[in-house]
């Protein structure tokens, strides 16, 4: 039986004040047990100064609204607005007024965000769109499959999208911006088929288990996303390929490696430092951008948590909340056991590994030197900076910031230009 509404709304209100007064502590003194395991307070600490990083201080949390969620929770968003933007905090409230669920989002469900305009390099009268589903059963993710259309004859080279690590719709949303949206509609506008699809994280958080990894979250629904394609009659079956942003670029190589179908790999600020050594590396970049306690606090407890990953002592008993981020036992060991750069490095088919100069995130120094020390002398891979380019390829002038995700842009077009160029140069594969 649920709470009735204003009992689930007084909840939201009471979790939303607790959050923004960075009483964490007391804040995941609210979670269902299985969401207290999975996001500890350091996580949620680490979470928090991230977001004001980016957005800045929070000045007004506006009225939750609610809606019917799985079985018997109530999903509630609880929009932010901040000094540079905003969010919305999107839970879910079960009968027993505890929260069984927690992210936070941006784009379409933020607050104050302006709408995503087509960038200039897309003309959606070159392709059409149709929904499909990713994969069956209760982990099915919804996905969108744009087309060519006009001039010219396919198949068509395509590409499959894998978005970054975080709980990301298919378009990647972030603030206003929509960066695997910008390259599905130039790429589809340059006659390649383009596949993307909601993460599990982001489409069935509450249905997602325990010991959850990386593997789980890409592998399965990417090679159902190129079994999709390869049915498609639009679709060159020989010309598919997969294009990963961040840790969608770590996780390519994977699925390459388990799929040799796979005709090349796309890797956008592909991260090849270990997670935990980078996550500690940009706490400390954004401690120094809004500093305090409460970052220094969250620098500190990831830096004694990342220190647990890569010792002997993590085992698959080890409690998440003892970890960076929150992320389970077996989430860290599947991820250090797998070397992005290595599994790269046995596959054959061609790549093209693009780098943001101005990328804080993923750098060149702290990961592009690790695939370019690889692959560079590999005549198949093509290893390129785009001096100009943030995290999510979009062009700017100076230190890159968290602030930057909260001003509408777009991919650069001289990075959606190469992609094109790159896929539809690519031969076929054969057998």
């Amino acid at each position: 039986m649920r709470m009735d509404e204003a009992g689930t709304l007084k909840v939201a209100r009471d979790f939303a004040a607790l959050l923004v007064a960075e009483r964490f502590a007391e804040t995941v003194e609210l979670f269902a047990p299985p969401l207290r395991a999975a996001v500890s307070a350091d996580a949620l600490r680490l979470a928090w100064a991230a977001e004001v990083a980016g957005q800045g201080r929070v000045g007004t949390i506006g009225e939750p609204t609610s809606e019917p969620g799985e079985a018997d929770l109530v999903r509630v968003r609880i929009p932010m607005a901040c000094a540079n933007g905003g969010f919305t905090v999107v839970t879910s409230v079960g009968a027993d007024g505890l929260l069984h669920g927690l992210r936070i989002a941006h784009g379409e469900d933020g607050a104050d965000s302006p709408a995503w305009q087509s960038p200039p390099y897309a003309d959606p009268a070159r392709f059409s769109e149709q929904e499909v589903l990713i994969g069956s059963g209760p982990l099915a993710l919804p996905g969108t499959l744009s087309l060519p259309v006009g001039p010219g004859s396919g198949p068509w080279p395509a590409v499959v999208l894998l978005s970054g690590g975080g709980a990301f719709d298919r378009d990647e949303s972030s603030g206003p911006n929509k960066p695997l949206k910008d390259l599905a509609w130039g790429l589809a506008t340059r006659q390649v088929a383009v596949l993307r699809f909601d993460k599990a994280t982001f489409a069935h958080p509450e249905r997602l288990p325990a010991d959850f990894t990386m593997a789980d979250e890409y592998l399965p629904p990417a090679l159902a996303a190129v079994r999709l394609l390869r049915d498609r009659p639009e679709v060159a079956p020989d010309r598919i390929h997969l294009l990963g942003h961040s840790m969608g670029g770590k996780a390519a190589p994977r699925i390459a490696a388990a799929d040799p179908s796979i005709a090349g790999l796309v890797l956008l600020a592909a991260d090849a430092q270990p997670m935990h050594q980078a996550a500690v590396r940009v706490a400390r970049h954004l401690a120094e951008l809004a500093p305090g306690t409460g970052a220094d606090q969250a620098v500190a407890a990831l830096t004694r948590q990342a220190a647990l990953v890569a010792g002997s002592e993590l085992t698959p008993d080890t409690p998440s909340e003892l970890l960076p981020l929150g992320l389970s036992a077996a989430f860290w060991l599947d991820l250090r056991g797998y070397d992005p750069v290595a599994t790269a490095a046995g596959l054959t088919c061609p790549m093209l590994i693009l780098q943001g100069g101005r990328d804080y995130q993923v750098t060149v120094a702290d990961d592009l030197t690790r695939w370019q020390a690889a692959l560079a002398d590999r005549p198949e891979v093509t290893i390129r900076i785009h001096q100009n380019a943030n995290h999510f390829f979009f062009p700017g002038n100076g230190p890159a910031t968290p602030a930057e995700y909260a001003h509408p842009g777009h991919v650069d077009p001289a990075v959606v230009d190469e992609i094109a160029t790159w896929l539809t140069a690519v031969a076929p594969r054969r057998p």
